[in-house]
């Protein structure tokens, strides 16, 4: 028979107890095993009972708000510097193609090679 999960298994007190403690807590791994809750379940019930406004965190919270600005701009900025090493690998796949085939035919090679 499969196990069937409780709707509500912590009060909602305990709940909101839980994350008061998460804001000010250094060490979430500590807090979820000391309460007997999953860290990820801290987490959702943190944004049901704290929506995030504007995608900058909690206004409670400055230090979380501030650390979720750095990882949106980190992410942004790591998605701009993929792009632009996809962009170069793939100009560098097209020069290298052209100098092989140039090689083959016996054509000289638009650029000279360093003599190291």
């Amino acid at each position: 028979m499969a196990k069937k999960r409780t709707v509500g298994r912590y009060p909602k007190a305990f709940r909101k107890m839980a994350v008061e403690r998460l804001k000010s807590c250094e060490n979430i791994v500590a807090l979820s095993e000391e309460l007997g809750v999953h860290r990820r379940l801290l987490y959702k019930w943190r944004d049901q009972l704290e929506p995030i406004e504007d995608g900058a965190g909690p206004p409670s919270n400055s230090r979380e708000r501030e650390l979720r600005q750095q990882i949106g701009h980190l992410k942004r900025l790591v998605a701009d510097k993929t792009l632009e090493a996809d962009f170069f690998k793939g100009a560098l796949q097209k020069i290298e193609a052209r100098r092989q085939s140039r090689d083959n035919s016996g054509g000289r090679a638009s650029t000279n090679r360093s003599e190291k």
